[in-house]
Parts: structure tokens; sequence; C-alpha cells
């Protein structure tokens, strides 16, 4: 493609950093932590062309610790999410009776509002600052509706939602993750599944782009309704629970074990070489253990055998053409050393190298044809986003901790004589 041509010519980015749960615990560390990694593109952003920045999955789950730097030192999620459930009491249990959800979900409500406007606050200004579009990773997010200069939430859901920036700050539009992993279901994390149907493509300078979170892009059904919608550009967050060299076990058959990079082979790799119309993926994946929990991988840009046929894959696996950009594992070797350096990698090892894992960036120059899509309309949600974004509207202000207090006090009292 040469410069008269009328396509566009773009560079994409795969950010993949190391997380701790310092970097959750204040509104300050979170914000730190999320420039480090614009900080971290900074040297490879293009200076003549526009740039995609694309960040981790679950990068704003964490932020539940914020505010309780004490709970991110009793070693197991398990723990610090039962203490903060009753340390948080007053505001979760109404919600949990109110909304009908469980104590983990209504612990991440109960700061919801607060902890996304941080987090897309956060992520606007930092894709001004940079210049670049950026698709912010993923967080729990409840669903919005605008009513005049308040957001209005909707009772009782929390997705695993990526939201999609331009340069300035401007929303792009957003997706929610629909195939939850067990971990993300009611015995863990315990978020609401998306809706496949509300799943959309974006037209932008930087390709017709459409979001597939983890899982969804191993799924059939999700890639399907994106190249439907003409998806040049798949974009595929990542925060994978497991040491990378471990074997995997999701569903439909979760007896099938196969090595875990062996499995991601099915998922942006297998949609730039063997899918129609998306001809580039980005999937960037976070490393590092968060308390007694493991995040391993390697982030990858890939595309069509023949605009990649340089021969290589993630470790234990075959080489193979189709990878554009590739971050390395931390090491090479036979395979029972790799499976044992996962181990030695992984939460509470005790080994020397326990937490010891590969960052860094990935970048590849594309190039694509004009776009021929339209923008789709904005749903409730994203209106209610955008007026956040631009300071026109807000979630509504939260009651002082003694109200809560009150409420919760007279609630438990009520429980109490019903019990009787």
């Amino acid at each position: 493609m040469t410069s008269a041509d009328p396509g566009r010519r773009f560079r994409a980015l795969a950010v993949q950093p190391q997380w701790h749960t310092r970097d959750f615990v204040s509104a300050d560390a979170f914000r730190a932590w999320m420039r480090a990694q614009l900080e971290l593109a900074r040297p490879h952003l293009a200076p003549d062309r526009p740039n995609l920045v694309v960040l981790t999955e679950l990068n704003g789950l964490p932020l539940v610790l914020r505010g309780a730097p004490w709970a991110a030192r009793l070693g197991t999620f398990e723990r610090a999410a039962a203490a903060l459930f009753a340390a948080r009491l007053p505001r979760t249990l109404p919600l949990m009776l109110r909304e009908g959800v469980g104590p983990v979900r209504a612990l991440q409500l109960a700061y919801a509002d607060d902890n996304a406007r941080l987090y897309l606050e956060t992520c606007r200004d930092l894709a001004r600052e940079y210049g670049v579009y950026l698709c912010c990773g993923s967080l729990p997010m409840p669903r919005y509706v605008r009513r005049g200069r308040r957001l209005r939430r909707e009772r009782g859901v929390l997705t695993n939602q990526t939201v999609l920036l331009d340069p300035q700050g401007g929303l792009i539009g957003v997706a929610d993750k629909v195939h939850l992993t067990p971990d993300e279901e009611r015995g863990g994390v315990d978020l609401s599944p998306g809706r496949l149907e509300e799943l959309r493509v974006f037209p932008t300078p930087v390709g017709d782009l459409g979001v597939a979170i983890s899982l969804d892009a191993f799924r059939a059904d999700v890639i399907g309704r994106l190249e439907a919608q003409g998806c040049t550009v798949l974009l595929q967050p990542d925060a994978n629970g497991a040491p990378w060299t471990a074997k995997e076990g999701l569903p439909p058959d979760p007896a099938q074990l196969r090595d875990q990079p062996l499995a991601w082979l099915e998922s942006s790799w297998t949609a730039t070489t063997t899918g129609r119309s998306i001809r580039y993926a980005v999937n960037p994946m976070v490393v590092g253990n968060l308390l007694d929990l493991t995040f391993d991988g390697q982030s990858a840009i890939t595309g069509r055998p023949e605009d990649a046929p340089a021969l290589r894959s993630y470790v234990l696996t075959d080489p193979r053409p189709g990878f554009l950009a590739l971050s390395p594992w931390v090491e090479d070797g036979p395979t029972e050393q790799l499976r044992q350096t996962g181990q030695d990698l992984a939460a509470r090892s005790g080994h020397p190298r326990e937490n010891s894992y590969h960052t860094g960036v990935l970048w590849a120059d594309l190039s694509l044809p004009p776009r021929s899509g339209s923008p789709a309309p904005q749903t409730d949600h994203e209106e209610a986003l955008e007026a956040l974004l631009r300071g026109e509207a807000a979630p509504r202000p939260r009651w002082p901790a003694w109200v809560w207090w009150v409420a919760g006090a007279a609630l438990l009292a009520r429980v109490r004589r019903r019990m009787r």
C-alpha cells in the first residue's frame, strides 16, 4: 500500500504488564499503574500514523481493594473478599437483599460507581495525553442509563466490560464479555454474562474493531457475529488465571486437557489465519500473582499467513506462520522443564523465581482498505458513559458512611426479629 493509497495505515500495540495488589489500594496507585503501561508503550508509538493501544482484561477488578490495604495482606482472595464484605456490611447487605445478588457481587457493586468513574476518567485522560486509540482492557462494571445529570445503575448487573476511546478521550463503544469462565461465574467473581446480540463492530481509522474478551475469542458464535458485521481488527484483552505451561480444562469438555498454549491457538490466531473478514488480532495478556492467584501468558499480534510468513508460536507448540509479533515466555527449553518453571513462577510456590514474569510491549504496523461501515447507534449505556466522560453526568452521590451504618444496623435488627 503506497502513501497515495486511501486506505488505513496504523500501528497496533499490545501491553503485557505485571500487576500487584499495591497497584489497587488507592486511586493514586491505580492511576500510576495505568500510566506506567502507556509509558511502556510510548517509545513505540508511531509519529506518522494513528496508534491503537490495547490493555488487558480485568485490569480494574482488583479495585475492590481500594481503600483497604489491610485486605491485601490477608494472603488469599477468598479471605480478602470475606473480610471486605464484613467490613463493608452496611453497604453490602442491603444490596444483597434489595437486588437479589450474592455477597461477592454485592461487595463489588457497593463501590462500583466510584471505581467505574475512577477507571473511565483515568483511561480518558491517558488516551488524550498520549494521543492514542485506547482499548482500556476491561473491568467489572454496571450498566447505566442517563437520567438528566445522574446515571442510574441497572439493578444487580455487573459485566466484564471493555471500553474503547479515541485520542480525544471520546467514547467509541462498549463490549461485554458473553462467555464467562467458571472463575467469573457465581462461585467466583460472580459476574453477569453479556448478550451476544449486543456485540457490535466499531468503524475507526485503526480498523473496524470488534472485541472478544478472553474466552469469547474462542467461541464461534462471537467470532461469527463480529465477522458478519465486517470486523477487520479483533481485540482480545486477556487475563489467563493459571500457569501458562499448565494444562487447561474449560467447558465444553474439561476432561480434554491440553497445554494452555495449544488451546490458545484456537482464539486470535485461528480468527486471523482461517477467518473471513478479520485481518488482524491484538491479544495482550496480564502477568503476575495477586495474592493466591496466578496470571501468565504470551501476548501476541496475529495476521494472515501471508502477512506473517515467519515460523514461530507459543511455547509448547510447533512454529507456524501468522504471528506478526509475539512476546517471549520467560525461558525456552524441554517440555518438562517449562512445566516446572510455570509452577515455580506461580503464586505461593515459595520458589526464588516466584512472580518473576516477562513484561513488555508488542507492536506491528498494519494496513487496511478504506472503511465501508458506519457507526452503529449508541446504546443507552454508551450514552450514559459518554456523558460521564464529558463531565455532563455522574452516578448519584454516595451517601455518607454514617447513613449506611444506620441503615445496616436497622436492617440487621429487622432480620433478627424475623428469625425469632
